[in-house]
């Protein structure tokens, strides 16, 4: 493609229909996780523009570090892999709350990943475009294609690949302020082990496309220590159960969200109008989308 063009690409986040965390830990030093992920409709934007120099900004502005960011760091690993200077300017619109368990760091990785395959012609399937998501975090490779899919390793093996349960409405609630990092919620897993949840069921749903039997195995053993790290979210748990058109209900990830996937889209907006007014919470309706990033020539 023209030097002189930009691409935008939408990042979509994730929820987990099945997280389960294995007490034991890899050679890496990471825990073995059994993981079922679909993505959303909400979204990061990511502008890409060549440039003189690697740089990476947000709107709103991160507290950290340029160099920290996990586009920054996808965008040089992509230059290591390829022996090519990452030279491009990226600007991401934040919609994906931080610290949420929706995986706002890694789809935008993936995103800025498969933006810099489309500028350089790379084919995003090439071997080294997995090790490069790998290398980010473990969420990174789900995201490069997008429908449903269950991963085993530390989360970053994919296993098998579903039929997309796109449109299926989905509430998206969170305390106001805060959140859980990845780290203090492994943190307090490893202080209280949760026995790993049933996920044959599942598998089997998913590969038949039922989506009552889904919906009833949702599950997620790493929802308590979120929950120990804040306790706002067994509130905000607690809550959603009780709502209307509620089919499943669960810890997205290691949170903060709780998502629940509802009868309908009027559903789910109620419950995040009703997270909004009435607790003060954050509150979002979204829908199960197909795909990962998405990308538009400028």
């Amino acid at each position: 493609m023209p030097a002189s063009k930009f691409i935008l690409v939408t990042a979509p986040a994730k929820v987990n229909l099945y997280l389960g965390v294995h007490a034991d830990k890899d050679e890496r030093g990471y825990h073995r996780v059994d993981t079922v992920m679909t993505t959303l409709d909400l979204t990061d934007t990511l502008a890409i523009a060549p440039s003189d120099q690697l740089m990476v900004r947000t709107v709103p502005e991160a507290d950290f570090p340029m160099e920290q960011n996990t586009a920054y760091r996808a965008a040089k690993a992509m230059g290591e892999a390829f022996d090519r200077e990452p030279n491009f300017a990226i600007l991401i619109d934040k919609h994906i709350p931080v610290r949420s368990g929706l995986g706002g760091p890694s789809t935008d990785a993936a995103a800025t990943i498969m933006g810099i395959c489309r500028y350089w012609g790379i084919d995003p399937t090439d071997p080294r475009i997995d090790a490069v998501a790998r290398s980010i975090g473990a969420d990174v490779p789900f995201f490069l294609y997008g429908p449903p899919a269950y991963f085993t390793g530390a989360g970053d093996a994919m296993q098998e690949v579903y039929r997309p349960l796109t449109g299926t409405p989905v509430a998206l609630v969170k305390p106001a302020e805060g959140g859980v990092s990845t780290a203090e919620a492994y943190a307090r897993f490893d202080a209280d082990p949760q026995p790993m949840p049933e996920l044959d069921e599942l598998l089997v749903a998913m590969r038949e496309h039922d989506e009552q039997g889904i919906f009833g195995h949702v599950a997620n053993n790493l929802a308590p220590a979120a929950c120990s790290v804040m306790p706002e979210i067994a509130e905000i748990l607690a809550w959603m159960r009780e709502q209307p058109g509620v089919r499943a209900c669960e810890v997205s990830g290691s949170g903060s969200v709780v998502f629940a996937v509802c009868d309908t889209q009027m559903a789910a907006e109620a419950i995040a109008l009703s997270a909004l007014n009435d607790h003060s919470w954050w509150g979002q309706a979204a829908k199960m989308g197909k795909t990962g990033p998405v990308i538009a020539v400028g």
